[in-house]
């Protein structure tokens, strides 16, 4: 017991020093190390008197051979004393673990095929592979297995007269290379101790992230996928439910305690909230109502979904607190350890949970390994028979496990036990392709020479081939390239079946889920997937306002007008830019409709039809007006002032060509001075030729002299030049000091632009406009004061009809335009200048040229004589 004692306690030295401090920065630092480590397991030697015996001579737990591989195998579940220390529990003292039996024999199956060269490949032939076997049933246990592995790395070998180190003695074999442990738990310190001395260690189910850090573990590779990926898997996994308000449970182990926090760091990045995390401690009498306040606390978040990161045997603990509470139709997502495990699915009443998904090892089986088992069955049975006296193991500081009891049972196998042992396979198959490198066996034979275990590391880590449709080849972390099955959990009744319903690819990275094939507990339909939200989804174009600390808890509030909800930052709403808009709770913005009168616009087009008409007319009147203009009509309309008139109506009228398309400065300078300007001086002749007319028939003889030398003076061209020169001098002021230009007005409508100029009600405008009323006014009052004069003479009705024709356009364009901007209120502003124009064409000069055309005999100076005789006769 003495021995066992310094054995130990060195075991617990290793495991409470940190993985880190065992590998150092420089190769000075680890040699000092691997010399004080020999120097210790000297002692260890020394102090057993050499009577280290393999635990299992006698029981089949050891294979003799040129070459041997160690197997650390968990074949028996203990539990640590309740003192809290982590002793040595002898392992054989424990259950009997029937999936690590299934492991054990698949490497004691693989290097069987490969000794007797029956396998899949060929791989060391003239070499007999041996192996040693350990049944790490703790963590004490495997640290423990492992200062046993590393002893005889310094013991010199008993070398032959070639030369040649002999393997296949019964003294203790040197391990080049170490299968297992099984757990994450139980190989963090292994695989730092079996780091510093560089001795290759390929674990089958141990998937902790950490142990992929090469400077930490140097030595270490795995055929199962880390768990990086298999939490990448079950996060891919909520994403693809939506499920986004969950609960993580993780097992107080390395397993758990790392998983958990890797999906809980990633978890957020997805928009994942976790509404509670909650960690499952080792069963034990003091922790009983721990783990019943943790089934209350999920009962209190209301998710229903609930991932758990934990080992198989800590989370068997736990459910029965679930099933105690009778937690019903939840989601449960499972890791590769739990979820395809008999272990879990063989508790009473676990059927009632609800749903279980997870992620599961990709299935693969072995050619020939059940019938290897039946043998071994049978063997064992016979030899239990044979040798009924099996003596004690001289060492009983490891366990004493007999091979040939555990195997005797014949232990059932299901398909997890099926893909883990194939894990276990492959890891046997890679260190023997590494030790087909080392030996140089290409040529058809091996090379039978001295193999340390790092001599095989650089091997180990070249190896590529398939097995079973499989590649096996490790990446820079020691990693396989392997993924995951997405497997779910099928009862008819309470039989119990594990369904293949997806697959998960880490590279790249692509998750494929057939949602029919997931029956759905508390789905009458069992189609149904379940919700797991904090709050559902906002409609669109509503942002969130967050009700608490969890960015998955909200409320709803629509985005305003001309705002939109930016679906990188659903919780503020952005607003538009100028140029577009958005209607109230959107989630894009959209470009405004742009108004303006197109030349291609069926409105434009009337007008422009209307324009030539209005051209026509000017043109057609002036040509008459020109060919009799010495008659006494065209005298009386003012003679060569008509032409003027004429002339500027036609400006007037081409002054809409700067309406149509998109407004230029030179359009812009141009359309309102223009056609001001122009019917100022049209307004000026026929407010003179009203007040002369006046003045002949009512005031010349009154102020005959005044008159006379008003006319005679050029009176009636100077006023016209006068009143035509002021016009022009304010608009000419008016553009220059503010200029109008091409503007867009954004705010007349929320989702539209209107194209125009600016400055069209601006000051200087109002002046015109003042101006040219003041002057209307003057022609209306002048022209209705001659309105009782000769028939020939009397233009009142005429001039009041083109004055009120062109006053009412105007107040309708300006009331229009107060209200509206679209196309037709551009087009109704060109029809209001076209139609003006029109109006004292037909209301001045159109009855004139009735005259002239049709009615010749009204044109002449006898009939003008008698309609002022007639009118002086009545005076």
């Amino acid at each position: 017991m003495q021995r066992c004692f310094f054995f130990f306690s060195l075991g617990l030295l290793l495991r409470a020093t940190p993985p880190g401090a065992l590998l150092c920065s420089s190769v000075d630092s680890r040699k000092m190390f691997q010399y004080m480590f020999f120097f210790l397991g000297w002692l260890i030697l020394h102090f057993a008197a050499g009577e280290l015996d393999y635990i299992s001579q006698g029981k089949g737990m050891q294979l003799q051979g040129d070459y041997s591989l160690a197997g650390l195998f968990p074949l028996h579940y203990t539990k640590n004393p309740n003192s809290g220390f982590p002793a040595l529990v002898p392992c054989d003292q424990g259950r009997p673990n029937k999936h690590a039996v299934h492991l054990m024999q698949a490497m004691r199956f693989a290097v069987e095929e490969i000794n007797n060269a029956s396998g899949p490949l060929h791989l060391l032939p003239g070499v007999k592979l041996g192996y040693q076997i350990y049944d790490v049933c703790s963590i004490p246990a495997s640290v423990l297995a492992t200062l046993d592995l590393l002893v005889p790395q310094y013991q010199n070998p008993r070398v032959s007269e070639a030369g040649q180190a002999l393997f296949n003695s019964t003294e203790a074999q040197i391990a080049v290379g170490v299968i297992g442990p099984d757990s994450s738990s139980k190989t963090f310190t292994p695989a730092a101790l079996l780091g510093s001395f560089l001795v290759p260690e390929i674990s089958y189910e141990a998937s902790n992230e950490m142990l992929s850090n090469k400077f930490l573990y140097p030595s270490f590779f795995r055929t199962i996928p880390s768990d990086k990926n298999q939490v990448t898997a079950m996060i891919q996994l909520l994403v693809q439910f939506n499920w986004t308000w969950i609960t993580v449970l993780g097992s107080d182990n390395d397993y758990g305690l790392q998983g958990m926090q890797s999906l809980s760091q990633q978890a957020p990045k997805h928009g994942i909230c976790i509404a509670y995390q909650g960690i499952i401690p080792a069963a034990s009498d003091e922790k009983v109502q721990t783990m019943r306040n943790m089934v209350e606390k999920i009962l209190k978040t209301k998710v229903n979904t609930i991932v758990v990161f934990s080992s198989k045997t800590i989370f068997h603990d736990f459910l029965p607190f679930v099933l105690e509470r009778n937690i019903t139709d939840k989601v449960w997502i499972g890791t590769e350890d739990w979820s395809p495990s008999t272990l879990i699915s063989g508790i009473p009443g676990i059927n009632t949970i609800g749903t279980v998904v997870g992620v599961s090892v990709q299935y693969a089986s072995i050619s020939g390994f059940p019938d290897f088992q039946k043998k071994e069955v049978e063997k064992s049975i016979k030899h239990i028979k044979d040798d009924s006296d099996i003596k004690s193991s001289a060492n009983d500081c490891l366990q004493s496990t007999d091979l040939y009891t555990l195997v005797s049972k014949n232990y059932s196998m299901d398909d997890y036990d099926t893909t883990s042992s194939f894990n276990v396979y492959k890891a046997v198959y890679a260190m023997a392709y590494a030790l087909h490198l080392t030996l140089g066996c290409d040529s058809g034979k091996c090379s039978r020479r001295s193999v340390s275990p790092q001599k095989l590391l650089p091997s180990l880590k070249k190896v590529r081939f398939s097995l079973s449709n499989s590649s096996v080849y490790f990446d820079a972390k020691g990693d396989p390239p392997t993924g995951y099955d997405i497997v779910s959990w099928v009862w008819r009744g309470t039989e119990w079946s594990l369904k293949v319903v997806g697959s998960f690819t880490p590279d790249p990275v692509m998750l494929s889920v057939d949602t029919d094939q997931i029956q759905w507990h508390g789905k009458e339909d069992f189609k149904s997937v379940p919700v797991s939200l904090c709050s559902p989804p906002c409609p669109k174009g509503h942002k969130k306002l967050l009700t608490g600390q969890h960015t998955c808890c909200f409320d709803c509030l629509p985005c305003p007008a001309a705002t939109f909800l930016n679906l990188s930052d659903p919780t503020e709403c952005q607003p538009c830019l100028p140029e577009q808009w958005a209607p109230p709770s959107s989630e894009q913005c959209l470009n405004r409709t742009v108004l303006l009168l197109a030349w291609d616009n069926p409105l434009s087009i009337a007008l422009l039809f209307f324009l030539a008409t209005c051209l026509l007319l000017t043109s057609g009147t002036a040509i008459i007006l020109l060919v009799n203009l010495n008659t006494p009509v065209a005298k009386s309309a003012g003679g060569r002032t008509c032409l003027l008139m004429l002339a500027a109506l036609t400006a007037a009228a081409l002054s809409t060509l700067c309406h149509f398309g998109e407004p230029s400065p030179l359009a812009c300078i141009l359309k309102q001075p223009l056609f001001t300007v122009s019917f100022t001086v049209c307004l000026a002749c026929i407010t003179m030729r009203s007040l002369q007319i006046i003045c002949i028939f009512k005031f010349s003889s009154k102020l005959p002299p005044a008159y006379d030398k008003w006319v005679k003076k050029r009176g009636p061209e100077v006023t016209i030049l006068l009143v035509s020169v002021t016009i022009l001098f304010i608009s000419v002021l008016r553009v220059s000091l503010d200029t109008p230009q091409p503007s867009q007005d954004l705010n007349f409508y929320p989702d539209k632009i209107v194209l125009e100029c600016s400055k069209t009600l601006s000051v200087g405008s109002g002046v015109e406009l003042a101006y040219v009323s003041l002057l209307s006014v003057l022609c209306f009052s002048f022209s209705y004061m001659g309105k009782d004069l000769p028939a020939n003479y009397n233009e009142a009705k005429c001039v009041t009809f083109s004055l009120l024709v062109y006053m009412i356009s105007w107040i309708s364009f300006f009331t229009l335009y107060l209200i509206n901007r679209e196309t037709f209120t551009m087009a109704a502003q060109v029809f209001a200048t076209l139609f003006s124009v029109l109006a004292f064409i037909g209301g001045y000069f159109v009855p004139k040229i009735y005259i002239i055309v049709l009615k010749p005999k009204m044109n002449t100076t006898a009939h003008f004589q008698n309609c002022i005789q007639m009118y002086t006769m009545n005076k």
